[in-house]
C-alpha cells in the first residue's frame, strides 16, 4: 500500500500487485475509485468535474465503488460521503472506515484483501448500527462502470416444463423498465445490458441470480463479480441479489445480501470477490457470452 494524490485527493491510497491495482480515497467516501489492469484503462466510472471535492450542497456520485444500504430512499440512501475516512492497514490490504452517518445511526466500512499474485480481490461490506434501536436494511454493493461497456446477468439453470413446474428465480422491474429498449439483449441463459451515452433514458433491472455472479465487460477486460448465494433470507427490491442500471454517464453492476435487523452496537456483511481476465472480446449476443466467457468462470 502507498499513499498517493490521485484526482485532486490528497489522501488517497494505492494496492497493487504484479497485475492489477486499485486506489481508495481517503477524503471522502469509504470508495474504490479506480480498479483495473496497471498501465490499462480504469473500469470504474470518474466524474472529473468532481474529483477532489469535498464540499458540494448535492450528492455527488464521485464514481467507482462504494456502499450503500437498501432498500432505497432519498432521505436515508443520499448521504454525501464528503467526510474523511478512517484508513488502516492490513495484510495485503486495508480496511476503509467512514464516521456514523448523523442521518441515520449507520456506519459503512470496506474491507478490500488484494491477492498478492493474481488478479482477484476480496471486498468485505459491513454495516454498523450505532442507534439505540435496531434498523432492517441490506448491504448494497455498488460498481460504477465506465461507459461503452457491457454488463451480463445469470439466469437461472435451464430445464424442462416437466422438470420444473414451480418458478425458479424472479426478476424485479422499475417504472420505467422497457425491455424492448435496444440496449437489452435478452437470451435464455443470459440477460445483458450495454451502456450507451448517446441514450438518456435510465434502464433498471434485477434478478435472483443463484449462480452468484455478475459481470462487466470493456477496454476488452472481463470483470466478474461473485457473491456467495444465500438461501435463507428476504432480499430488497421484490426478491433480488442482482441488479444493474445504466443511463447515458454509467452503468452500474451492483449485488445486495438480505434484509437483516441490525441491533444496536450490531452489524451486517456483505462479501463481493472480484475477479479481472484481459483480452476478452465485448459480447454482442447470448452466443458471445456463452462462447468467450463462461469457459473462463470456474
Amino acid at each position: 500500500m502507498e499513499k498517493i494524490n490521485y484526482g485532486g485527493w490528497e489522501n488517497c491510497y494505492r494496492l497493487s500487485n504484479d497485475r492489477i491495482e486499485l486506489i481508495v480515497t481517503g477524503d471522502v467516501g469509504p470508495r474504490i475509485i479506480r480498479f483495473g489492469f496497471i498501465g490499462k484503462n480504469n473500469l470504474f466510472k470518474e466524474f472529473p468535474e468532481q474529483l477532489g471535492k469535498t464540499e458540494s450542497d448535492e450528492w455527488l456520485s464521485f464514481g467507482g465503488h462504494r456502499l450503500w444500504h437498501s432498500p432505497e430512499s432519498l432521505t436515508r440512501t443520499y448521504y454525501p460521503d464528503l467526510e474523511p475516512i478512517l484508513i488502516q492497514e492490513t495484510k495485503n490490504g486495508l480496511i476503509a472506515t467512514q464516521k456514523p452517518e448523523p442521518t441515520t445511526g449507520l456506519q459503512k466500512q470496506i474491507k478490500i484483501t488484494l491477492s498478492p499474485d493474481k488478479p482477484e480481490v476480496q471486498v468485505r461490506h459491513t454495516l454498523i448500527n450505532h442507534n439505540l434501536w435496531a434498523i432492517e436494511a441490506a448491504p448494497w454493493a455498488i460498481s460504477v462502470m465506465e461507459v461503452g461497456g457491457t454488463a451480463i446477468l445469470p439466469l437461472p439453470p435451464r430445464g424442462s416444463h416437466s422438470d420444473f413446474l414451480l418458478p425458479t428465480s424472479v426478476l424485479s422491474m422499475w417504472s420505467y423498465t422497457n425491455l424492448s429498449d435496444p440496449r437489452w439483449i435478452l437470451g435464455e441463459r443470459y440477460i445483458l445490458l450495454k451502456q450507451d451515452p448517446q441514450i438518456s433514458k435510465p434502464q433498471k433491472l434485477g434478478i435472483l441470480a443463484t449462480d452468484g455472479w455478475a459481470a462487466f465487460t470493456n477496454f476488452d477486460c472481463l470483470f466478474v463479480k461473485r457473491v456467495p448465494f444465500q438461501l435463507d433470507g428476504i432480499f430488497p427490491d421484490m426478491g433480488v441479489n442482482f441488479e444493474v442500471f445504466t443511463n447515458e454517464d454509467i452503468l452500474e453492476v451492483e449485488s445486495l445480501g438480505p434484509l437483516e435487523n441490525i441491533q444496536p452496537k450490531g452489524k451486517i456483511e456483505h462479501l463481493e470477490n472480484w475477479s479481472l481476465y484481459e483480452n476478452v472480446p465485448q459480447p454482442e449476443s447470448e452466443a458471445d457470452v456463452i462462447k468467450n466467457i463462461i469457459p473462463l468462470l470456474p
